[in-house]
């Protein structure tokens, strides 16, 4: 049986509108939110993807970062892509003060399922492991989601 998402928790001031009766999200959002964000958003809900080398990797890399990896992991393709491929969640939104890990958790486990759909469906020859550490508890700069080919 599917998990049903409180979103009344994860977005507290949906229960402030409508006089306190509350608001769904996707309601809220077509208050609250504006298409330069769901653009930029995009970029992150459905991430750019490359092939560069041997590797896959999220499309934004640096190749001096990648090198320099490649040397501290004398080559260890899955360890570099791993560190490459990394995002933590509360980098979504460095300047702002997560109110619950819940959200964070939340967050990483809709990514993780993305990223799984995507690069499926954009590499299709390749395995992939897709990890979130999905822990209640942790740091909010630990909640972290990475990929790399199996």
């Amino acid at each position: 049986m599917a998990e049903t998402t409180n979103f009344a928790a994860l977005i507290p001031e949906l229960s402030d509108w409508n006089e306190g009766r509350g608001i769904a999200p996707d309601d809220w959002i077509s208050c609250v939110g504006n298409y330069e964000l769901a653009v930029g958003y995009s970029l992150i809900f459905w991430p750019n993807f490359t092939e560069f080398e041997t590797y896959i990797l999220r499309a934004d890399f640096e190749e001096s970062s990648l090198r320099g990896f490649e040397k501290m992991t004398k080559g260890n393709r899955a360890a570099v892509e791993a560190v490459m491929n990394h995002v933590h969640i509360a980098d979504i939104h460095p300047n702002v003060i997560c109110s619950s890990d819940e959200q964070l958790r939340y967050l990483g486990r809709t990514l993780k399922s993305i990223y799984n759909l995507k690069l499926h469906a954009e590499f299709p020859g390749r395995r992939f492991n897709v990890t979130f550490n999905d822990e209640p508890g942790l740091e909010a700069i630990d909640y972290e989601l990475t990929f790399f080919q199996k």
